[in-house]
């Protein structure tokens, strides 16, 4: 995980994001633990209840799963899950902004797909 904070979010907010995007990178999949709250805190220099607050808001969207004496897991199914509200997400905030630009500069499809960074490998 990057350790850079940006000042526009929470930081808790910005764990749970990572996480989240760890499970859709598939770095973190179905029954693997969360690292615990003790070793992210250290290793980001942030307070234990932060990442609690985090671990705890992934808990309330049924994410992970807390298994006494354990830990915290990632569920089964937490993929699908994520992909389904994040691509919803996308389309409802972050689309409209880019389809307006890509209107707005006249960009093609075939334009689009040539400059694609999947292309660039």
């Amino acid at each position: 995980m990057d350790d850079a904070w940006n000042d526009h979010q929470p930081i808790y907010r910005q764990l749970r994001d990572r996480v989240i995007a760890m499970i859709l990178d598939r770095v973190l999949n179905e029954g693997d633990p969360l690292p615990s709250v003790r070793n992210v805190a250290a290793e980001f220099r942030v307070n234990p209840l932060t990442v609690l607050k985090a671990y705890q808001q992934l808990a309330d969207e049924q994410i992970v799963e807390k298994r006494r004496g354990l830990g915290m897991f990632i569920n089964a199914g937490a993929r699908e899950l994520l992909l389904k509200a994040e691509r919803q997400r996308f389309l409802s905030e972050q689309w409209p902004n880019i389809h307006a630009t890509i209107q707005r500069l006249g960009l093609t499809s075939e334009e689009l797909l040539n400059s694609s960074p999947a292309t660039e490998r």
